[in-house]
């Protein structure tokens, strides 16, 4: 196995990340996307919320704290109205398949760099031990 740069394993990262914007996954997160961005119920209430917020900072921030509760119980009942339009529980759900697969690759990738190095320095991946490690256990 040759020599790689930086450079190098960069580029194979941004091939990697192309690929993964290629994936089946991805393309039912963005059509999803794009229907919460269409619907105007969904981003009606998102701005709601939003204005809510800044409210509720402001309550706070000023020691308001009946008018900060009532604003905070405003925004969950929004917050509960949005989560109960189905392409909203398609989003999330879609959300969390993208994040188990990033961390699948994510995982993936530190396993087998940190295998790589073990086999490059004849260590033992059963043991998990590279081949400088395996040698000062025997010199000891």
């Amino acid at each position: 196995m040759g020599k790689y740069t930086k450079a190098d394993v960069i580029e194979e990262a941004h091939k990697l990340a192309e690929k993964m914007a290629n994936v089946e996954e991805i393309d039912r997160f963005k059509q999803l996307e794009a229907k919460l961005n269409d619907n105007n119920k969904i981003q009606s209430s998102i701005k709601k919320i939003k204005a809510l917020q800044k409210q509720a900072v402001n309550f706070q921030a000023y020691g308001k704290h009946e008018a900060l509760k009532k604003v905070e119980a405003e925004i969950d009942r929004l917050q509960a109205e949005i989560d109960e339009i189905p392409v909203v529980q398609e989003f999330k759900e879609s959300q969390v398949v993208i994040n188990d697969l990033l961390q699948l690759v994510t995982n993936t990738l530190a396993r087998e760099i940190t295998n790589e190095v073990i086999r490059s320095t004849g260590g033992d991946i059963l043991a998990g031990e590279t081949g400088s490690s395996k040698n000062n256990h025997h010199c000891s």
